[in-house]
């Protein structure tokens, strides 16, 4: 759900630097509404890389949609690698207050299907934004694909 939602703000505000605010900003409202957490840690992890590597390759690695997929996910890596814990504590805010993430609430298969929808959505964007560019392209005089 991170990447997702982090890839639709990314879309929508469309600045890079606006893509990590609001990413970070949307992780931690993520994390505070009431959630299943997806049983299969792995089963998540290649989800959540999926759907990275699915907006770097069609809107590319630095588009606002990419960075801010990253930047919503990016605060769960200390859930799978054993970052540094000052005073034993997890680094991002929302993981250390105690309370803030609640259990029950929407179900881990809503959550799966609402993250396709927002993918969904801000892949195939992606999709016509580059398809109305090379159409522009190639209606250019003097361009190598333009049909004389």
């Amino acid at each position: 759900m991170h990447v997702a939602t982090g890839a639709a703000a990314g879309a929508l505000v469309r600045s890079r630097l606006g893509a990590v605010v609001v990413g970070l900003a949307l992780h931690a409202l993520g994390d505070r509404i009431p959630h299943e957490d997806i049983a299969s840690k792995s089963f998540e992890l290649r989800c959540g890389a999926g759907g990275v590597l699915a907006l770097a390759a069609v809107r590319g690695p630095f588009d606002p949609a990419t960075v801010g997929a990253v930047a919503s996910a990016a605060p769960d890596i200390e859930h799978v690698l054993r970052l540094p814990r000052p005073g034993g504590r997890k680094l991002f805010p929302s993981h250390r207050i105690p309370g803030f993430h609640r259990p029950g609430g929407v179900s881990a298969e809503t959550q799966l299907l609402i993250a396709g929808a927002l993918l969904g959505g801000v892949l195939a964007a992606g999709i016509r934004r580059s398809e109305r560019a090379r159409s522009r392209r190639a209606r250019q005089p003097g361009s190598p694909t333009q049909v004389t």
